[in-house]
């Protein structure tokens, strides 16, 4: 009983310590830190490098006019700015609807999945193109972003940026993704202080030309880059004023359904695809790769391994009983979420289905790999 209590407590530690010690911790570090973020040198106007800003899009016919023209709206000079949009495989109007709204080339590519639409976007761009810049089809930037993106690329070391991105439902409503986000952001923060971020986002980002590289198609950029350049002598930096934002999931269990799958794209970079390795990583950022990404995906499998063990150890103390109690609860709570919409309900039943997508993805792609084709999740269009 004895080593089973030992393997209890050590992975309910690391469970509260992937939800609650390290944001503490890191909060703290980065107080206790005599390194703070350096303000990027002001762009001066006329003097503006050349960008290319790419949309890669799969069936977006709705949203693609817009994105287009919110791009032509930033703060930048017109033409200093490319548009590219590469339609991976769209069966609908969604390359009409981008030459409709004025993108300066529109790629009709057979579906080969984000990655490779985004090479290929890549490979079209102006050779002029200093810095190339990523966003979702279904994303809108505020006016300065481009321009903050590209000051945090002019300071010493930085090869990529991610901004910050703001999700709302269609009518006020929340699946709980925006308090998942804004604790994700809160510590995007205090890692780009400390260190480099430990992972981006599809909807605004972006890195000098120069230091583009590409990855395996199953391998989304919001994973795969920022510790890939931190492996090649980069730094990965969270730019918040450099704002966008999406329009989420309507439903928990859509937003169950978005990261099962993006999870499938995530575990190929766990296991193989060199995320874990120290490699190329300082000591500081190893931890928080470790602590953040690492602790997060073994979440589910710390969630069984603590209750198998509750089980066994039943009868041995009225504290085992106590802690089976909580985690029944959590789950009696997340199941009352999906008829009872109270925010601490909703809270539970959200935690227990992203924790569960990440298992999901797992078995989704140890059973029959990961294919790099995509779709927009329902309801964000």
């Amino acid at each position: 009983m004895i080593v089973v209590e030992v393997i209890f407590w050590i992975s309910l530690g690391l469970l509260v310590f992937a939800q609650i010690g390290y944001p503490l911790v890191l909060g703290l570090w980065a107080k206790l830190s005599r390194r703070s973020a350096q303000a990027p040198p002001p762009i001066a106007a006329g003097e503006e490098p050349f960008v290319t800003l790419v949309i890669a899009a799969h069936r977006e016919q709705s949203v693609i006019a817009a994105r287009v023209a919110n791009a032509r709206q930033l703060d930048w000079p017109a033409n200093r700015l490319e548009v590219i949009v590469a339609c991976d495989g769209s069966p609908d109007d969604t390359a009409a609807e981008a030459r409709s709204a004025g993108a300066d080339i529109v790629l009709e590519l057979e579906w080969g999945g984000k990655v490779r639409a985004q090479d290929a976007a890549v490979a079209a761009s102006d050779p002029r193109s200093t810095v190339i810049a990523f966003s979702d089809a279904n994303a809108s930037w505020e006016p300065d972003a481009l321009r903050l993106l590209v000051g945090e690329l002019e300071l010493e070391g930085v090869g990529y940026v991610c901004g910050q991105v703001r999700f709302s439902g269609a009518d006020g409503s929340s699946n709980q993704e925006g308090l998942y986000w804004r604790l994700e952001m809160w510590q995007r923060a205090r890692e780009s202080q400390l260190a480099s971020v430990t992972g981006g986002n599809g909807a605004i980002y972006a890195v000098r030309r120069a230091d583009y590289i590409e990855v395996d198609p199953v391998m989304g950029h919001d994973l795969s880059f920022p510790f890939n350049f931190v492996k090649r002598g980069h730094r990965a930096l969270y730019a918040p004023g450099a704002r966008a934002s999406e329009k989420m999931v309507p439903t928990v269990e859509g937003e169950f359904a978005r990261k099962r799958r993006m999870m499938s794209h995530a575990w190929p970079i766990v296991l193989r695809g060199g995320l874990l390795s120290p490699r190329g990583y300082s000591f500081p950022y190893a931890v928080m790769i470790y602590c953040h990404r690492g602790l997060r995906y073994a979440t589910p499998t710390l969630h069984i391994v603590t209750f198998v063990a509750n089980l066994i150890l039943i009868g041995q103390g009225s504290i085992y009983l106590v802690t089976l109690a909580l985690q029944l609860l959590l789950l009696l709570a997340a199941l009352l979420g999906a008829v009872i919409p109270l925010r601490p309900l909703l809270i539970a039943r959200y935690y227990v289905l992203t924790t569960a997508s990440i298992g999901a993805g797992l078995w989704d792609y140890l059973r029959h790999g990961t294919p790099a084709g995509w779709a927009p999740p329902e309801g964000t269009r």
